[in-house]
């Protein structure tokens, strides 16, 4: 189990242990899996109905991956809380949470206030994005 340091979410937090991508498709009982950099997050699509967490893991925060399988799995449908785990820094959180990541576990403990002001930091975003409700800036100019 990881420690989350920060959540966005009212119901409970899920602490099921995650499995790899390959157990997870291997068995049925499994509500809880972690999504390597190398994994490809279309391969849970059929599962998401069963899926209660799912852990995009960061071992390098200079490893991208993470958000394109945050961004798919939130854009199919997925519902149940997203979790970025591993070497995330404070640059990455504004970003992480516009793809769908509602729970943070750092390796290393965020300073709160730098966090909070990561998160809230820019009103307007020039993403178009389905997850958090926010109209691109440029679809706000040309409505």
């Amino acid at each position: 189990m990881v420690d989350v340091q920060f959540r966005f979410r009212d119901d409970e937090a899920v602490n099921d242990p995650a499995v790899t991508v390959d157990a997870f498709t291997e068995q049925t009982n499994a509500s809880a899996v972690r999504v390597e950099p190398g994994d490809d997050a279309r391969d849970l699509l059929p599962h998401l109905d069963r899926l209660a967490l799912v852990e995009v893991s960061f071992p390098s925060w200079t490893d991208g991956r993470g958000y394109s399988s945050a961004r798919i799995l939130r854009e199919a449908g997925y519902r149940g809380e997203l979790r970025a785990v591993g070497d995330l820094v404070i640059d990455m959180l504004s970003h992480l949470r516009r793809c769908g990541v509602d729970a943070f576990a750092p390796d290393k403990p965020l300073n709160p206030t730098d966090a909070d002001n990561a998160f809230t930091r820019w009103e307007n975003v020039y993403q178009a994005t389905n997850v958090d409700g926010r109209q691109a800036i440029w679809a706000k100019r040309h409505a």
